[in-house]
């Protein structure tokens, strides 16, 4: 039997990616679950996340011959506005139902940073449906939009898709702006497009039905101007939120991740152009890992007492019992 070991999880809209092994080595035992952590009037619930990830967590230390789980990293969206409750309660469950005694608990767009990046000095740009910047000098972090698909999220996939079937309607009404590729896209993918309003409103998975149609403008861009230039807009908009996070001095690493830069090079030839635009001094490189990765990677420093990442209560909050 080997001895203490970590456990890092990752809460996502897709529910939970948990893994454990031993501080220094690569997850022993890997699991998820599939249901969303509720969130409700005190934000994110630690009793709903806590009933998913016992038991994953058990099956998992048994599976990898751990003596006993001593630190946990839990990375979770939304943490940054919702993680109240998770942080006053989760590091005691942790404790009292693991055994747990090293709690780290980060905002998802942290565990994507040390992912990609890992606890070093630069800056990610994180995108999927949404997205967001995050920065730091090792000194504090700097976070630039993630404020959702109403307010921001520029560039993300939901702001892409709903500009495109913007400029789907704009040809459907003869508007200037409007193209006809797009609009035989949205039709063929949504049906008719005054039907269009009544599909999308009332759903309550506005944003992901909106970046569904990303795709398809990326599709166009190469033969369509109008969905070029969207795409273009978008790039500009991850180069501004890349420059506003990425630290002042030196020639800063920059990664991006997430699903919305698999689209290829109709959005990346752009993006490069932009940051050579923007950031002329800044190096774009791959990201290393993901979020879970992340959270792997932080529990390995915070085990050897060796995290030099800022500890800002929103971003990252650092227990020890």
């Amino acid at each position: 039997m080997t001895a203490a070991g970590f456990l890092a999880v990752d809460s996502g809209g897709s529910g939970l990616r948990v893994a454990v092994g031993v501080p220094g080595r690569p997850p022993s035992a890997r699991g998820e679950s599939r249901e969303p952590v509720r969130t409700g009037a005190r934000g994110i619930d630690p009793a709903h996340l806590m009933a998913q990830l016992l038991p994953l967590a058990r099956e998992l230390t048994a599976r990898a011959g751990l003596d006993e789980l001593s630190t946990a990293v839990v990375g979770a969206a939304g943490f940054a506005t919702l993680g109240d409750a998770l942080r006053a309660e989760l590091p005691g469950l942790l404790a009292r139902e693991l055994g747990v005694r090293s709690v780290a608990l980060a905002a998802d767009a942290v565990t994507a940073y040390v992912g990609a990046l890992g606890p070093r000095p630069g800056a990610v740009v994180a995108a999927g449906t949404g997205l967001i910047a995050i920065g730091t000098d090792l000194r504090r972090w700097h976070r630039a939009d993630g404020w959702g698909h109403l307010l921001g999220d520029c560039g993300g996939g939901a702001w892409i898709g709903r500009a495109g079937l913007e400029a789907a309607l704009r040809a459907h009404d003869g508007r200037d702006g409007g193209s006809a590729a797009l609009r035989a896209g949205a039709e063929e993918q949504f049906g008719p497009l005054p039907g269009l309003p009544g599909l999308l409103y009332p759903r309550s998975d506005r944003p992901a039905l909106l970046a569904s149609f990303a795709p398809r403008v990326a599709a166009c861009a190469p033969h369509d101007p109008v969905a070029a230039g969207i795409l273009r807009a978008a790039a500009r908009a991850v180069a501004e939120s890349a420059a506003a996070v990425c630290p002042a001095s030196g020639a800063a690493e920059v990664a991006l991740t997430g699903g919305l830069f698999n689209m290829g090079d109709p959005l990346l030839v752009p993006v490069r152009e932009e940051f050579a635009d923007r950031l002329p001094r800044a190096r774009l490189v791959p990201a290393e890992g993901d979020p879970l990765h992340g959270c792997v990677r932080i529990a390995g420093e915070l085990a050897a007492e060796r995290l030099t990442l800022p500890g800002e209560s929103a971003m990252l909050h650092i227990i020890r019992t």
